[in-house]
């Protein structure tokens, strides 16, 4: 169970990774119309923070969990056959 809910949070978080990524591409930044209405607006500042935030987060967050589950593989005595 712990193993499906690693696997589903770190889908979660490079869908976020890529949303913000993506994000500044998507919207017009020269075209306040075009993002007025979302969240985080009417400002640029805004919108941005709200669609890219998470997404930064999730990458610190991902680096992170990559970066114990590594130290714990590597800590691991090897078991030869």
């Amino acid at each position: 169970m712990k193993k499906i809910l690693s696997v589903l949070l770190g889908l979660l978080g490079l869908y976020l990774v890529g949303r913000a990524i993506a994000e500044p591409f998507i919207i017009d930044v020269g075209d306040p119309t075009s993002y007025h209405l979302d969240w985080g607006g009417p400002s640029l500042v805004g919108v941005l923070a709200v669609h890219c935030l998470p997404g930064v987060v999730s990458a610190v967050l991902l680096v992170v969990a990559a970066r114990r589950w590594s130290r714990g593989r590597a800590s691991q005595p090897q078991v030869q056959a």
